[in-house]
This record gives C-alpha cells, structure tokens and sequence, in this order.
C-alpha cells in the first residue's frame, strides 16, 4: 500500500459531514473534497487491503445504495442515473467485491439495459439536444466496461463487443458524442491517473482487457498514443492528475508514476495476448 497516499486520503474522510467521505443525510456522490466513490477509486490504485476498516465502511455504504433491481441511488432523494450506477460497480468491483450478490445485481441490470448502440448512457441532456447526442456516452461505457472486466465479463464472451466498437469508433470520430458531449481533444490525450475519468490512458487500459479491442487497429493507434508518453527509463509521466488528487505522491504532475507505469505494464502484458495466440 502506498501509505503516504493513503494517509492523505484517509485525513479527509469526515470533510463532508460524515464517515467515509459521506454527507450526514447519506449522500455518496458529493465531490468536497471527495466523494465515498471516488475515494474507493483511489483505495484501489493504492493497493488498499480489502480488510481496511475504511474501505470497508466505504464498500458498505455503497452496498447499502444498491436497490433490488440493480439500480443505485447514491442520494436519499437524487435521481438514478446510469453513471452512478457504472461508478458504484466499479468502485465495488476494482476492491474485491465483484462476486458479491449486490454487485451482480448491478451488472444484470446494466447488461439489459443498454442503449440501441450496445453501450451505456444517462437520459440527462446537459448540453441539449442534437444528433450528436444519439449515441450511448463514452465516458459511461468505459466505466462500465472496466466493472465487467474486474467480474471477468470480458474474455470468454461477445456479450460486450458491441460496447467496445462504440468506443473504438470514437477513436475515429473524435468529436463530443453521447449527452455528456465526451471527445476526444487535447484534455483527453493527456496522460490522466488515478483512473477516474473519460482519457487516453484509462481508454487504453481498461479496452486492452478486451480481445475485440487488441486485435483493432484502432485500439492499437491508441495505444501507440500512450506508449510516446513514456520517459526514457519506460515510466509514464502523468501529466494532468485530478486536482483534487494532485499532492497524492502517485500523480505529481510532469513526473513519473510507479502506479501508473504498473498500470501500463498490465496493458503491455494483455497486449502480448495477442502474440501468444
């Protein structure tokens, strides 16, 4: 575990009102500075133990948001959107719970409720309406496809292929699409870490996990895109952390991250899959 990381992290975990950067009425989403999903985020590149008391606390509040159905609602009286439901999957999922009956239940329902495109998608029109927006949203397909591939939804099945062409098609489109107006501009190309939002280096990795994706010239242009962002000694140099995340040690911005440069190593190893086979 990254214990200085983890510290820092772990002075926060009141600052909203309540324990495990929630609020005292049970709001888990709220981002001041952090909220109870991302901070379970964190814990998972920071090599937290599944036994810690705080990721446990987090883990239980999330759990405990989770409906019969499948559905999540992260605020007493919010609305249900299918992000937080992604978020709350892979939160749970990249800490070990992927087999734990309330986080099958939320990729059940995910898996039958896709858009027509074969991803994922938020009925919320931020940005209004247009033909732009008649696509599943990037930024919530990628989140929902790094959850299946901590359950293991990912390598023996077709079941995702059809979200993982959405995204490799943005790869080609490159202008917003989806409600939420996800591109891919110069924001996106930078190097991003932790992975907690829609950028080149968490596009990359989480689609290396997915054989349709290796074997695409697409996905391999990507990848390529990431590999020119390494230093001479082979370390990913990251180059916008969050800023909310910023004085964490494993994402200083402008230089080289021994959590990210492991993350990358892992889509290295996916990516001699395809040699092997």
């Amino acid at each position: 575990m990254y214990q200085f990381d983890m510290d820092k992290l772990l002075s926060t975990r009141h600052d909203n009102g309540a324990d495990f950067w929630a609020t005292p009425d049970g709001k888990i989403g709220i981002e001041k500075p952090i909220s109870t999903l991302t901070a379970l985020l964190v814990m998972s590149e920071l090599k937290v133990q599944k036994t810690h008391e705080a990721l446990q606390g987090a883990a239980e509040l999330v759990l405990g948001a989770v409906r019969d159905d499948g559905r999540v609602r992260i605020s007493p009286k919010g609305s249900i959107y299918t992000c937080h439901m992604a978020l709350a999957a892979a939160a749970l999922s990249r800490n070990g719970y992927a087999g734990e009956k309330r986080v099958k239940t939320i990729l059940e329902y995910l898996l039958t409720n896709r858009y027509e495109d074969g991803g994922w998608r938020c009925n919320k029109f931020s940005y209004g309406r247009g033909p732009e927006t008649n696509f599943s949203n990037p930024g919530v397909t990628l989140v929902v496809l790094d959850a299946f591939r901590c359950a293991g939804i990912h390598q023996e099945t077709k079941e995702l292929d059809r979200a993982v062409e959405t995204l490799l098609d943005h790869w080609t489109v490159r202008i917003p699409i989806g409600p939420c107006h996800h591109g891919m501009g110069a924001l996106f190309m930078q190097v991003e870490y932790p992975f907690l939002r829609y950028n080149l280096f968490y596009y990359v990795y989480v689609l290396s996990f997915y054989p349709k994706a290796r074997k695409d010239n697409r996905f391999k242009e990507a990848f390529e895109s990431l590999s020119n962002k390494l230093d001479i000694n082979g370390r990913l140099i990251v180059e916008r952390p969050n800023r909310k995340l910023e004085k964490l040690n494993i994402c200083r911005k402008g230089e080289p991250s021994e959590a990210a440069t492991g993350r990358y190593l892992e889509i290295v190893k996916n990516m001699k899959q395809i040699i092997a086979k």
